[in-house]
């Protein structure tokens, strides 16, 4: 029997307890809540197994008092390796009461659960080898592949919520013994867990349900409190405005007046400064807009491209189905050809046989000729024939072996031809995959543009509802800007109204204000009934109704000009 490795062993048995603890924790954690705190003992368990996980292996370091053998060294080198762990790093070495290497270790492990990044910072720690070599040995189970299996199962540990109170423990004087008694269980206790764990993921289903629906009744109750209290507003607004008259308003000016010009003022600032916005977008948005068309040309010239690539395709691809049939052709007429070169070594077989045959014949004649000679006289001539036959026989079979031979070089010339042919075939074939795999790379490039492109596209939109809101803005403001200096010309007229109205005298006239003719007889001196000058008839013939006197009174062009164009802003 083979002997096992006592280090394998005890990486497989490391391995076996971390998928039991690993497993049992999530399994009791999502039948009992998820929050779990410092006292729960799967958590307890699975803290030791851990710790004896890292321990296996480490090698000794020597100091100037003592051997020192701790996983605080390589777990303080994640820092290095991962940024996001100096937080986790610096908060342990504050820490007042760990004095040991072995206490920093575990408060380490139990923040990096809490983080929910343990299984990121160890995959981080076994992808360098190198550095780990420092601390551990080569059969170590960090440095072996059981390691990076035990990182893969810390991946399920993020579903589960630890609230643990690393202060509070002392961690530097804890025994860490593996308690095997809490995976031992029968069949009823398993099946009554998976029952359990079945109920708590219904209950969870049904509390979410529950506040997602008490969101849900919130939100509406609170819109429906803020349109009621809307319309209040609405309505006391609409009393109010309905219950203003000009007297309180003219009463009122006085005081004012100061705070409507701050108004005016800081209605102009806005005015410029949003103007000044406005400008800016619209810069902004002609740099978008020419974005937009280089964009779209672009687009326009890979689509382009994209279509001759296409056809540069179909075109490769009937090149590739016409290269197939040229091979198919060869691979039939190399088919023909070994047929023919078969019926020719056949021939020559044959061929072979009747020199064979004529080489016996010979050796017959040979005896019969010894057997005949004392006939040699009478079959003379008998024999010249026969030698002149069997020379022209031996010339026409060397004459078809010649001519053969010829045939079979030629075969073997064909043959070399056509393999030669079929190599570039096949060369020809491998470029056109690679042309084939390098149009594929750029077709994903170009989606990969059009991605982008749909997303300045979605900016382009957002930028320009931004824009129509700013323009909207600004609309509204100049509306109330336009409003206000109604009022304020109507607080001025209704000031000069107040204050009186200076009325000259016919005799300090001479002239009208207007057109400055001379007044006579024949033209007569009329009283402008808002501003009080005297005019000619020509030019104050125009009745209006005034604040002073509701019926319609002579006003001058001027003061008729001005009235009207404040009646007109009046309208709505």
């Amino acid at each position: 029997m083979a002997v096992k490795d006592p280090t394998a062993v005890e990486r497989a048995n490391l391995l076996n307890m971390a998928k039991l603890s690993i497993k049992g924790l999530i399994e009791s954690a999502l039948s009992f809540g998820r929050t779990l705190d410092s006292d729960y003992p799967p958590l307890q368990q699975f803290f030791v197994v851990m710790e004896h996980c890292l321990k296996h292996g480490l090698k000794v370091r020597k100091s100037f008092l003592s051997y020192n053998k701790t996983i605080w060294g390589p777990l303080e080198l994640v820092e290095k390796l991962y940024p996001e762990a100096e937080e986790i790093g610096a908060s342990v070495r504050d820490l007042p009461g760990l004095k040991t290497p072995l206490g920093r270790a575990r408060a380490w492990l139990r923040l990096a659960l809490m983080q929910k990044k343990m299984a990121d910072y160890l995959r981080c720690l076994i992808i360098q080898r190198d550095l780990l070599s420092e601390f551990y040995e080569y059969h170590a189970l960090m440095m072996e592949e059981e390691g990076a299996v035990i990182v893969g199962l810390l991946v399920g540990l993020n579903v589960i919520d630890a609230n643990l109170c690393v202060k509070g423990e002392d961690l530097d004087s804890q025994v860490g013994v593996i308690d095997f008694s809490m995976y031992l269980k029968s069949d009823d206790e398993i099946g009554g867990k998976e029952r359990n764990v079945q109920i708590a993921a219904i209950l969870d289903q049904k509390n979410y349900v529950e506040e997602l629906n008490r969101q849900l009744n919130s939100t509406v109750n609170s819109l429906h409190a803020r349109v009621d209290s809307l319309e209040k507003s609405n309505t006391k607004l609409i009393e109010e405005v309905t219950k203003v008259d000009v007297e309180a308003e003219l009463q009122t000016y006085k005081h004012s007046r100061q705070g409507l010009d701050e108004m005016y003022n800081e209605a102009r600032r806005q005015l410029r400064e949003e103007s000044q916005l406005r400008q800016d977008m619209e810069n902004e948005l002609m740099v978008q807009v020419s974005m937009k068309h280089e964009i779209e040309l672009a687009m326009k010239l890979l689509e382009k491209d994209i279509h001759e690539k296409q056809d540069t395709l179909i075109g490769l691809r009937q090149q590739l189905d016409e290269v197939k049939a040229i091979n198919m052709e060869m691979y039939q007429k190399l088919q023909v050809t070994e047929d023919a070169m078969k019926e020719k070594n056949e021939i020559i077989s044959r061929l072979e046989d009747k020199t064979n045959q004529i080489n016996a014949t010979m050796k017959q004649l040979e005896q019969r000729l010894q057997q005949t000679e004392k006939a040699q006289v009478e079959a003379e001539n008998e024999d010249e024939k026969l030698k002149e036959e069997y020379v022209n026989k031996s010339e026409r079979l060397q004459k078809e072996f010649s001519q053969k031979e010829k045939q079979l070089l030629q075969l073997e010339t064909d043959l070399k031809i056509e393999k030669e042919w079929r190599q570039t075939l096949e060369d020809d074939l491998q470029k056109e995959k690679e042309t084939i795999s390098q149009l594929r790379i750029e077709t994903q490039e170009i989606i990969n543009l059009k991605k982008e492109f749909l997303n300045l596209q979605e900016k382009n939109r957002q930028l320009k509802r931004v824009c129509q809101d700013q323009e909207a803005a600004l609309q509204e403001l100049a509306s109330k800007l336009s409003e206000s200096k109604l009022k304020i010309e109507d607080i001025k007229e209704a000031n000069k109204v107040l204050q009186g109205q200076v009325w000259l005298k016919d005799k300090e006239a001479t002239h009208c204000k207007l057109c400055e003719k001379e007044f006579s007889l024949s033209k007569r001196k009329h009283h402008c009934r808002n501003c009080g000058e005297i005019f000619c008839n020509a030019c104050s013939d125009n009745e209006l109704p005034l604040p002073s006197s509701p019926k319609p009174v002579r006003v001058c062009d001027s003061c008729h000009a001005i009235l009207i164009q404040r009646c007109s802003f009046n309208v709505p």
